[in-house]
């Protein structure tokens, strides 16, 4: 890592389990009194749709249902806006209390300005370290929206040194 931003990322891949990369990172920051918020998507059992059915607040522990029993008109995909959006209205305000931020992902409807689009904003204007995942289809918007981001291997020691570079000093 040559460059320190305060805003990372991993890029996701086929085969990578990158909640579990995250949940991973978020309990040892806790464990060691870090105030970690934001939210983890959870998988869906249900065969065929979209494998994240729900999104858990890392704060309070709710979970927020992000899949539509059927998909809309004209579309296969069974995202829930609302619920996505739902979840991110909650976290606005953990985000200026926050150690650091932690977001399932940049997807799709937040490259249109929508689902998490608010708390990522919110994250990012409040100056708080932020690590999310991106898929390589949403990169383009990704970049547009943090440009400045750090791409992280999809490493714990890659989250951790990132951490130990851009760690806030006691408040």
């Amino acid at each position: 890592m040559t460059t320190s931003s305060t805003i990372a990322y991993i890029a996701n891949r086929e085969g990578l389990d990158s909640q579990a990369l995250l949940s991973a990172a978020v309990a040892q920051w806790r464990a060691a009194g870090i105030e970690a918020v934001g939210v983890l998507a959870e998988n869906n059992e249900t065969e065929g749709m979209c494998s994240a059915g729900f999104l858990r607040d890392l704060a309070s522990g709710k979970r927020f249902s992000i899949q539509l029993d059927a998909p809309p008109a004209g579309t296969s995909c069974h995202l829930d806006t609302a619920g996505m959006e739902d979840a991110g209205a909650g976290l606005l305000t953990q985000i200026p209390q926050a150690d650091i931020v932690v977001f399932s992902k940049f997807g799709k409807l937040e490259a249109t300005q929508k689902g998490l689009w608010a708390a990522f904003a919110a994250a990012i204007s409040a100056g708080r370290p932020l690590l999310t995942t991106v898929s390589p289809k949403h990169a383009q918007a990704w970049q547009a929206f943090a440009p400045a981001a750090l791409r992280l291997e999809s490493k714990p020691a890659a989250i951790a040194q990132w951490w130990n570079m851009i760690r806030p000093g006691p408040r």
